[in-house]
């Protein structure tokens, strides 16, 4: 299917649709040639995004969030890394079908991403309103007077003090905190179904943290657009996420609406992510932190990829790999939404 018929079926879907996924990503393995072997850096993963919707994507570095990411936007650097498996829909279309040319249409106006590191990600060279302006001349081929006014525009959006004087500035006249804001008009520039942000208050201190989440939440309410978040601070994401997807060692180990999740961990790992967030109650004592290292997935523990570092770990954690199974209350009932790679997720969540 081409990119034109791909887009004319698109209007089709109502932006604030509930019910059609914007984006669903099913048994997605991506794996890394390199001299020493393959690495999986990501097996199996399976996750969904609607409009309007926040997807927390949860994890320490290493875990595959942001190769999942990277898949999801086409941008995997292959060689040595390549989709080896699954399917990633976006509207109901496999885009892993797409050539690269059809792809890179989709990128800015129907999906974005956000960066982590914005100074590395702004062109220096460039003035921020050369490159925001560059969306509208590529993909709408407005001159550069009208872009230059839509960049101002979108500074304004992302509440920039003084858009009109500082379009012409370049990225190291500007803060982290602006530079981020930058990152995201650049996201929203077109107005994407679907952003994809990818620890978007990493080096932020925490009051910038705060104002930068408000600012995507605020946005995202507005566009009606899905948003995937991805970080590895459970704290960063616990008042605007609606539901969240705990990886490790490239899997989805647990899922659950955000609140539930913060009120009944069903994975010991989730547990100890919990336990190390700094609380107030708690002052002048020791943070918690979960004991030794995520595993090297060149050569993976057998059975859970948790067990060396877990607690509760039996046997059976040893030998068999979880299966990422709902989870229910004790009479049996299903608990909408949640699912746990836990041989023992009961006595996790039911203590």
């Amino acid at each position: 299917m081409t990119t034109s018929n791909l887009t004319e079926e698109l209007p089709a879907q109502r932006k604030g649709d509930d019910e059609t996924p914007v984006l669903e990503v099913r048994d997605l393995h991506v794996e890394f040639k390199t001299r020493e072997g393959i690495v999986r850096a990501v097996n199996g993963v399976n996750y969904s995004v609607k409009s309007g919707e926040t997807l927390a994507v949860l994890g320490e570095s290493g875990s595959g969030k942001s190769v999942t990411a990277q898949a999801i936007m086409g941008i995997l650097d292959s060689p040595p890394g390549r989709v080896a498996k699954g399917e990633i829909l976006f509207r109901g279309q496999d885009i892993l079908k797409l050539d690269e040319e059809e792809r890179r249409k989709l990128r800015g106006p129907k999906m974005a991403m956000i960066f982590q590191d914005a100074l590395s990600a702004l062109n220096p060279v460039f003035s921020v309103g050369n490159q925001l302006g560059e969306m509208f001349r590529v993909h709408q081929g407005m001159s550069k007077k009208d872009a230059k006014l839509k960049a101002i525009e979108l500074m304004d959006r992302v509440k920039i003090p003084a858009a009109k004087a500082r379009v012409n500035d370049y990225p190291h006249q500007f803060s982290g905190g602006m530079r981020q804001r930058i990152m995201i008009a650049m996201a929203l520039a077109l107005e994407p179904d679907l952003i994809i942000a990818d620890e978007p208050t990493t080096a932020l201190d925490v009051t910038v943290q705060a104002q930068v989440m408000d600012l995507l939440a605020e946005l995202q309410k507005e566009y009606a657009m899905g948003l995937i978040l991805i970080t590895h601070d459970l704290g960063v994401v616990a008042d605007v996420a609606d539901k969240i997807a705990v990886m490790y060692a490239g899997r989805i180990v647990e899922q659950a609406p955000i609140h539930e999740l913060y009120k009944r961990p069903a994975h010991p790992y989730t547990r100890g992510l919990l336990d190390s967030i700094p609380r107030l109650d708690q002052k002048g004592q020791e943070l918690y932190a979960i004991k030794g290292l995520p595993p090297n997935l060149l050569k993976p523990p057998a059975g859970c990829a948790f067990n060396p570092r877990c607690p509760k770990a039996q046997d059976i954690c040893r030998t068999d790999v979880p299966a990422l199974v709902p989870v229910t209350e004790r009479d049996g009932a299903e608990l909408v939404g949640r699912a746990s790679a836990c041989h023992f997720w009961k006595e996790q969540i039911h203590g």
